[in-house]
């Protein structure tokens, strides 16, 4: 059996340091995940000859080209050395940033998002792996729910700190502020990481595997954000999806059938890899479409202003940084389930309430405060937990494959998500405005009801004990 390989380094380290090393880099790709929804409605304005549904890609062509390569680069990190993946993925993620910042079009803008985002690609599985492979395996889901929550409250806190960047300096230092983070997070891996490996090495992934991927899922979010223009019954839709379907359906066949798939399917026989991971594609979608659209909902129909929207929000973000490292170390204890099922009610509550109670006269105390609080616990809850849940138990040699499949997922989660709230909200008019948003808000509600069926079947036994 293989096994995974660690390089001394030069000095004893703290896993604690370890962790705080990886973790700035993570803040950072998933602060970059939401920062841009409160920055796109100013990206737009910049860009005013770009249609919403083509300027949508700065959005999806991220999420979706970060899912497809999360598993090869996972792979990679595996083969050629964690701690060389991790600060090569810094520096292209880094130097992808401030591309971004400077794009003069569209267009550029939308690669340099691309470059962006197979740097992220390769930092997040490394960054966990490095902690999985250096913490005691009785510290392993402390730490796991600790780098999850890092990542929850980055992309919670994305919106709040994207409206005050948007609107005291523009949208394009949403990238720059990337800059510092990453040369922080680069000098002190430098200082701090060591290097692991996996022992005997197969091949990389498939690449096919990986151009299927990223077709089938481009021609998904094209089909939804074409609606309004296509209609949901229109030929061209139909075509569309079934298209998307086909190619997602040779993908999973080619991943059953070559020796070096993109996807390991045999991880989905293990019970908790496989309920976690479906929960995180639902979960992911209703994440996404919950921010973008309220983010949408109180600029254009409450018409507050990116700074107000972002302050409106930022009670959710608080929430989550100051509950979720409670819950991750209570999962440790009690296990993930215990706290995903009532989470995902939690969550729902948020989505059913602004259906209940939203209308186009603006009530932030009584109406969208006690949704975002909902919403705000339903992410600490959730979001961590989930991440813990689907590698927790993976062998050594499966730690980068099998976190980028769970990161994978639920980016695809992601970009659909994102699709819907393009489909559900462009030109909507002042009549029909609260029927869009309420398809919004029924997502989230479903998201979070799917998430608490699914946690029943995780495993009900705490995966460590951690004392009294």
């Amino acid at each position: 059996m293989s096994q995974t390989t660690i390089d001394a380094p030069p000095v004893v380290r703290s896993p604690w340091t370890v962790l705080t090393s990886t973790s700035l880099a993570v803040f950072a790709v998933f602060l970059d995940t939401t920062i841009l929804f409160v920055a796109f409605p100013s990206i737009a304005r910049s860009f005013t000859s770009v249609s919403p549904s083509s300027l949508s890609w700065v959005l999806n062509g991220y999420t979706i080209v970060f899912a497809a390569l999360l598993i090869p680069a996972g792979r990679l990190a595996d083969r050629i050395g964690r701690r060389q993946t991790f600060l090569g993925a810094v520096v292209v993620f880094t130097v992808a940033s401030m591309l971004c910042g400077l794009a003069p079009t569209a267009a550029l803008l939308i690669l340099a998002r691309l470059v962006q985002a197979a740097g992220a690609a390769a930092l997040v599985p490394s960054s966990l792996a490095l902690v999985l492979q250096t913490f005691p395996k009785e510290k392993i889901p402390v730490a796991v729910a600790i780098w999850g929550a890092i990542g929850a409250v980055a992309g919670a806190a994305g919106p709040t700190l994207g409206a005050l960047v948007v609107e005291n300096l523009s949208w394009r230092w949403a990238f720059f502020i990337n800059l510092p983070v990453g040369i922080i997070s680069f000098t002190l891996g430098r200082a701090v990481l060591p290097e692991g490996r996996q022992a005997n090495p197969g091949r990389l992934p498939d690449p096919a595997s990986v151009g299927l991927l990223v077709a089938g899922l481009a021609l998904a979010a094209y089909a939804i954000v074409e609606t309004n223009a296509w209609g949901w019954a229109s030929a061209r839709f139909i075509i569309t999806i079934t298209a998307s379907a086909t190619l997602i359906a040779v993908f999973v066949l080619r991943c059953s059938r070559v020796a070096n798939p993109l996807f390991d399917l045999g991880l989905f026989r293990t019970r908790n890899f496989r309920w976690a991971n479906s929960a995180t594609l639902v979960y992911a979608t209703g994440f996404n479409a919950m921010f973008l659209g309220n983010v949408f909902f109180l600029t254009q129909v409450w018409h507050y202003t990116v700074l107000r929207a972002g302050l409106a929000i930022s009670i959710g973000p608080l929430i989550v940084a100051t509950t979720a490292p409670f819950f991750g170390r209570l999962a440790g204890r009690i296990g993930q389930r215990a706290l995903l099922i009532p989470g995902g009610l939690v969550w729902a509550a948020g989505g059913a309430y602004l259906i209940a109670r939203a209308g186009v006269v603006p009530d932030y105390v009584g109406t969208y405060l006690p949704a975002v609080c909902c919403t705000g616990l339903g992410v600490a809850l959730v979001l961590p937990q989930l991440s813990s849940a689907a590698v927790q138990g993976l062998p050594p040699d499966s730690y980068g494959a099998g976190s980028a499949v769970n990161q994978a997922i639920r980016n695809l989660g992601a970009t659909f998500g994102v699709a819907l709230v393009v489909a559900l909200t462009t030109g909507l008019t002042a009549r029909t405005a609260l029927d869009g948003f309420h398809h919004v808000w029924w997502l989230l509600a479903a998201s979070g009801a799917t998430v608490s069926l699914f946690a029943t079947r995780l495993a009900k036994q705490a995966p460590a004990k951690l004392g009294p």
